[in-house]
């Protein structure tokens, strides 16, 4: 797969983020007696075994709770395997005559040292791939700003970050506190209260989550002049919102779902006439 994707984008960086879902959501369930059987006869554990290891790693709210570089920390072998597949792709495109270009994204970052952690983690392992295949290639490591502490101290994480993309969802119910998962049962109110004026997880709230994007921005740029800075998630195709990251964030970039790449290209170019006053 990453190989494919780097020849769809042959001269262009493709910008890749590490495992963010909960640990549970690639677990199987207790009542799929059949898969738990099977998985239990290829681990060599028995499906007792198996099934209480499953039912360990349940937790109260997973969206706060194992994952991310959480995840990365606690289990390495996860990170140094999904570095060594884009690390390996990479090597494999460019001997195609590929001009690969990977970036690779730690998620959910809160402090400079969980950072880190995985970037050394991540150089390491693709260290090991250079040396194993006699072969090597460029790649960044970044983090994403999902987490408001993380823009807090993004003069901090800039020093050991080669870029930063904001991670506007997770951003968003942080801030808030909202659960973007349920937002449905409140939000309809709060809007017809007047409480809301837009859905915050359908256009930015440039008030606060905004104020948090442009406050990262400033002090990771203010380390690092050059440094790269996109958003990910639906926000980047949502046109007002993609109107506040170009022209009073200053983004580099902005990332979304296919479907809505036009709309953000069209939102984008419009945001452009507009701040370059050509209206």
């Amino acid at each position: 797969d990453f190989e494919g994707i780097f020849k769809e984008m042959d001269g262009l960086p493709v910008t890749i983020r590490l495992l963010d879902p909960p640990l549970h959501e690639f677990l199987p369930s207790l009542e799929d007696d059949e898969i738990i059987a099977s998985l239990a006869d290829q681990l060599g554990t028995s499906v007792g075994d198996l099934k209480e290891q499953v039912k360990a790693s349940g937790e109260v709210n997973p969206m706060l709770g194992l994952r991310g570089c959480r995840l990365g920390i606690t289990r390495p072998e996860i990170i140094a395997m999904q570095t060594r597949a884009i690390i390996e792709a990479a090597l494999n495109a460019i001997d195609a005559g590929v001009d690969a270009r990977a970036d690779i994204m730690v998620p959910l970052v809160g402090k400079v040292e969980e950072f880190r952690n995985q970037a050394a983690l991540i150089r390491s392992e693709a260290a090991k791939v250079f040396e194993e295949t006699g072969k090597s290639c460029d790649f960044k490591v970044g983090t994403m700003i999902e987490i408001p502490r993380a823009a807090l101290t993004a003069h901090e994480i800039a020093e050991e970050a080669e870029f930063f993309s904001f991670g506007s969802n997770d951003l968003t119910q942080m801030t808030f506190g909202y659960s973007r998962d349920d937002v449905g049962t409140f939000v309809p109110s709060y809007m017809k209260h007047g409480i809301l004026m837009d859905d915050p997880f359908v256009t930015i709230d440039t008030e606060g989550v905004g104020q948090l994007i442009q406050m990262t921005v400033q002090k990771g740029r203010k380390i690092n002049p050059n440094l790269k800075i996109g958003v990910c998630g639906e926000h980047g195709g949502d046109p007002r919102s993609v109107r506040f990251f170009s022209n009073d964030a200053a983004l580099s970039y902005v990332s979304c779902s296919p479907f809505r790449v036009p709309i953000a290209r069209l939102a984008a170019a419009q945001a452009s006439v507009e701040k370059n006053g050509n209206v």
